[in-house]
């Protein structure tokens, strides 16, 4: 609970502009690129794998680009699913002690039916 509080006071000392700069939504890069940042790299392997931990996403990357596993690449993995979790811009799952993370993006499309006559008033 304190931990909660005080990252709230942290964000209560942003102003709007750098609010929204630190929270904007998580953009998916398209493609694998060896030039890109770093989080954009772990967000892409995270993106290939659709939920992984840590140690799954490192393994997605060595795969997409042999030779980047090194004790840096570890730690920044770690810190960058961490940071994004902590920012609501990843979901995790804490299985066995494990935290699996995802993107929460939808794969598969809603074949469900919408009901008029259930709809709030303005919203048909």
């Amino acid at each position: 609970m304190f931990l909660q509080a005080s990252i709230y006071t942290n964000n209560m000392e942003l102003s709007d502009k750098e609010f929204r700069e630190e929270y904007k939504p998580l953009e998916i890069p398209h493609a694998y690129f060896p030039e890109d940042t770093q989080e954009n790299k772990i967000v892409f392997s995270l993106a290939e794998l659709g939920e992984g931990t840590v140690t799954e996403v490192i393994a997605k990357l060595e795969e997409l680009e042999p030779g980047l596993k090194d004790d840096q690449l570890v730690a920044i993995t770690k810190h960058v699913l961490t940071g994004l979790y902590d920012k609501g811009l990843l979901k995790g799952i804490d299985k066995a002690g494990t935290m699996h993370y995802n993107l929460s993006k939808v794969t598969e499309p809603n074949d469900g039916t919408v009901d008029p006559q259930k709809l709030a008033p303005g919203l048909d």
